[in-house]
């Protein structure tokens, strides 16, 4: 069986999303600029259906985490915030399974990538990703409280922050409320241009 992993951009401040985060505005005010060195980057853009950018220590993570996924787990408001604004073929081209509380067929998209939506909870939407995925991993893509779930459950086994080197000073903050026994290790951080990546492994709760 596969890990379960994070992979998450986030502020100096916490921050995972601006103020305001909504359909339209997923990101919420001034959320971009987390995420403005992965925009930048060739295995994002390829992702995304765009050409150029630059190949570099970030890219070479972020085609890691691509290849290692073998699902997806996102929160409905990851989703509805997203539904509008992703290409088609959306970026994640494997199964996804959508936490909710209503019942949805399931949205099947171009270059493999298919939306399931799991209304009896988080360890029923794993259980599906984990049976999709075969030998690979599963990623909780997010939002916060998606992750903060998952987290305090003692499911996640690696949790891996982008740290951008920024402010916003509100917002959503990813571990706002997330159970103080948690314990985490760094197993690697890389420098890169406008971000540092920080993985660390979950031992507590669960994890390893």
């Amino acid at each position: 069986m596969g890990k379960v992993f994070v992979s998450i951009g986030m502020t100096l401040d916490g921050y995972v999303a601006g103020p305001n985060a909504r359909p339209g505005n997923p990101l919420g005010d001034s959320g971009t600029r987390i995420h403005q060195w992965l925009y930048e980057v060739e295995a994002w853009r390829e992702r995304q259906s765009m050409t150029g950018g630059a190949s570099n220590p970030s890219g070479e993570i972020v085609e890691e985490n691509f290849a290692r996924a073998g699902a997806y787990v996102m929160g409905r408001r990851m989703f509805d915030e997203g539904e509008l604004g992703w290409p088609d073929p959306p970026p994640f081209r494997a199964p996804v399974f959508v936490l909710t509380h209503h019942a949805r067929e399931a949205w099947v998209r171009q270059g493999g990538t298919t939306f399931f939506f799991v209304t009896d909870g988080i360890e029923a939407a794993l259980d599906r990703a984990r049976a999709a995925a075969g030998a690979k991993d599963v990623q909780v893509s997010g939002g916060a409280e998606t992750v903060r779930e998952y987290l305090d459950a003692g499911l996640v086994d690696e949790l891996e922050i982008h740290l951008a080197p920024i402010v916003l000073g509100d917002g959503v903050r990813l571990l706002d409320g997330v159970r103080t026994d948690l314990r985490l290790e760094p197993d690697r951080v890389v420098a890169a241009a406008g971000v540092t990546h920080v993985r660390y492994r979950v031992l507590m709760p669960g994890g390893g």
